[in-house]
């Protein structure tokens, strides 16, 4: 039942991304897993958590800039 690991390459949406990660993470702490597998695992959890951060920051930059275009009063909070 484990999940297999996604190429780093792979274009995947915040949203699969975010699915997979949850998925490595449910995996980790349900079952003792082999050492190489947990290796493996580990870096394409950091890959998963990378990719989305990656996304959230472009689409809060991109929200910044459609405020700052639209409503240049308005102040987000930090």
């Amino acid at each position: 039942m484990g999940t297999k690991l996604k190429s780093e390459k792979s274009n995947q949406s915040f949203e699969d991304s975010l699915r997979e990660l949850e998925e490595i993470l449910k995996e980790l702490e349900a079952s003792k897993v082999p050492l190489d597998d947990l290796l493996a695992k580990y870096q394409r959890a950091r890959e998963c958590l990378s990719a989305c951060r990656t996304k959230l920051d472009a689409a809060e930059l991109k929200i910044r800039q459609l405020g700052d275009k639209e409503c240049p009063d308005f102040d987000f909070e930090e």
